[in-house]
Order: C-alpha cells, then structure tokens, then sequence
C-alpha cells in the first residue's frame, strides 16, 4: 500500500485549458495531460524564476518531489510541441 499523496499548494490557476495546433481540428488530435501541480511547477520554475527548494516550500512538497514533477511535466510539453499534440491543462488522467 502507498503512502497517502501530500497536499500541494497551487496558486495559479489557467486562462485557458487547452493548447493545440493551428488549423487541426481537435478530434483529430493526440491529447497530453497536464495536472494542475505540473502546470505550477513549470510556472514557478521557468515562468517566475524560482529555484527548485523555494518553490518546492511554496508548494508545501520537497524537493525531489519537486524536480520529479517538474520533469514529467517538461517532458510532456515538450512532446505536445514536438509531435504535434493538443495539451490539456488541469485534466487528470
């Protein structure tokens, strides 16, 4: 049995919860999904700057945990962008 998941503080929240391609329809699409803890580590990370243990207490985690979302959630950006997949934000899949 697992330990339970730790709650994690989120202060963002997106304007928008879909980013696709230009000029596909979205039924024709792949989707990726990004949780709302993947979105805030990116936008702590690289949107404001932060390092990883200040915006690891900001999200009440540590901060491998930190870096392990942070990860997962770059590598999924990164494949929304490079194979051409709709990404969408806050789904939990």
């Amino acid at each position: 049995m697992s330990r339970p998941k730790k709650c994690r503080c989120i202060n963002c929240s997106p304007n928008s919860s879909y980013f696709k391609p230009k000029g596909i329809p979205l039924v024709q699409l792949e989707e990726v999904f990004l949780s709302l803890d993947e979105l805030e580590t990116i936008r702590l990370a690289d949107y404001e700057g932060f390092y990883h243990e200040k915006a690891a207490e900001q999200m009440n985690i540590s901060r491998a945990t930190f870096g392990r979302i942070l990860d997962g959630a770059r590598r999924k950006v990164a494949d929304a962008i490079m194979n051409g997949k709709a990404l969408q934000i806050g789904a939990v899949k």
